[in-house]
């Protein structure tokens, strides 16, 4: 048989619609289109961004549903850099349907992305956020009563070798070399100022040193014990539904005691947004529950000043003299007590359950633990619509049954398994069916069953978000 060789190829001048390529689509993709088309998501992302659009000059725009869209993929996939959904959906079908076009279109370019991202405001990616919201509280997702908090590092797109000096603007090698030759060392190698520097105190406090290139980067020890450039993200989770009812970007160097109170306003403000359109059960924002960083004499003073019932975790501290501070004894003895009842019990465990598992949808799993953007405005952008992904998935897990689209992936496959496993404890040979035949068979069924069921269904990812 002679060797086939690869011969030129001559495209068609014309080709049919009919004959081009199709995509069968993706069940997640096509229900979450008509979940955002029942509730009118791109009328009302069109009304919203249309003060920045000009009517008939500029770069061919990008329709803000598409823009949406877009970093709404980047949740699904996991997908952290806008360059990166850009390629994910020029290499989809899938995902160019999701999005609305046609096989005759060019998918957006990321420069197009992030020229539309720069041109929206951050206020406008807060109100589809509360948009977001809304469709929860219609689906009856959302209670907004007791509400945790916690917060994670997101690692800056900043490297900690371009930090300078905030008074002289000098970088750290320069630092380094101007204290040897200070203290008498004409020529140190580089190894002699690291070993010099390794035992110097203070040497990276963030009223000393700046990035230049992201000034809201702060130096920060993560939870791996490395140190990095990075940014702050502060959650406020429904403990009822673990829907994400508010999301910040603070700088990292703030103390959680500083920064709760500006997620504790921006939660309000979107419980008050969703209360305009829908019915909530009762009154909202009643109870805070967070972790020992968040305990304070003044956050539960002013908590109780806010009428909210704080359940926060104590640590261990030194007997204190309340002389002069009445109002803070009587807030940390009241919210002390409460941690110690049944229900504060309760409501720390879902604290630890709940608030690091959307932690772990957005971070981990949905690819934003690295950020590729900079500056605390450009960030939030990014990660109110990627957490507002986290929100529209627990509708369609009440939906479909998964909250992503790799989460529908062996379902069917399951689904035979069990069948066959069942099979195989019920059509056993005769002799196997006379051990059965004892009475306590119909509880080494039920045994057998439970514990394969237990086995095949129960291995869900177990998420370490170090928070």
């Amino acid at each position: 048989m002679a060797m086939g060789k690869k011969k030129g190829r001559q495209g068609g001048l014309w080709i049919a619609t009919s004959d081009l390529a199709r995509s069968p689509g993706h069940p997640f993709y096509e229900r979450l289109n008509r979940l955002l088309a029942e509730h009118g998501f791109d009328a009302f992302v069109e009304e919203q961004c249309r003060s920045f659009y000009a009517e008939r000059m500029g770069r061919p725009s990008l329709p803000p549903g598409v823009y949406f869209r877009l970093l709404l993929i980047g949740y699904f996939e996991g997908i952290e850099s806008e360059r990166g959904i850009a390629w994910r959906v020029a290499d989809s079908l899938t995902l160019r349907e999701f999005l609305g076009l046609s096989l005759s279109e060019a998918p957006p370019d990321h420069s197009t992305v992030s020229r539309n991202r720069r041109l929206i405001d951050v206020e406008t990616h807060q109100e589809v956020f509360a948009w977001v919201l809304t469709v929860l509280g219609k689906e009856g997702l959302l209670r907004g009563q007791t509400i945790g908090v916690d917060a994670t590092t997101l690692e800056a797109n900043a490297a900690m070798k371009s930090i300078v000096r905030r008074d002289t603007g000098e970088g750290y090698g320069e630092f380094l070399r101007r204290l040897a030759e200070e203290s008498g060392e004409s020529t140190p190698t580089r190894a002699e100022l690291a070993r010099k520097d390794k035992k110097r105190k203070g040497k990276g406090s963030n009223d000393d040193w700046t990035n230049p290139h992201d000034p809201d980067a702060k130096i920060t020890k993560m939870k791996d014990g490395r140190t990095h450039l990075a940014h702050k993200a502060e959650h406020a989770v429904d403990l009822e539904t673990g829907a994400v009812v508010a999301v910040t970007v603070q700088p990292a160097d703030r103390g959680d005691t500083q920064s709760l109170e500006a997620t504790l306003k921006e939660t309000l403000e979107n419980l008050t947004v969703v209360v305009e359109h829908v019915e909530l059960p009762e009154q909202v924002l009643t109870e805070v529950v967070a972790d020992r960083g968040y305990h304070s004499a003044a956050v539960l003073a002013r908590t109780h000043e806010l009428g909210l019932r704080s359940y926060i975790a104590e640590p261990k501290r030194p007997r204190r003299r309340w002389r002069g501070r009445k109002a803070e004894q009587k807030a940390t003895y009241a919210n002390r007590r409460r941690m110690r009842g049944s229900r504060g019990k309760k409501l720390a465990r879902w604290r630890a359950e709940k608030v690091e598992r959307s932690m772990a949808h957005n971070y981990e799993t949905g690819g934003l633990r690295r950020l590729y953007l900079r500056g605390h405005g450009n960030i939030l952008k990014r990660v109110l619509v990627h957490v507002a992904g986290f929100n529209l998935g627990l509708v369609m897990q009440k939906i479909v049954g998964r909250g992503t689209p790799r989460g529908l992936q062996g379902r069917l496959l399951r689904l035979l398994v069990l069948l066959f496993a069942a099979l195989q404890v019920f059509l056993r040979p005769n002799n196997s069916v006379s051990r059965l035949a004892q009475p306590q068979a119909p509880v080494r069924r039920r045994l057998l069953l439970t514990g394969w069921f237990r086995a095949t269904f129960s291995r869900q990812p177990t998420y370490a978000t170090g928070c």
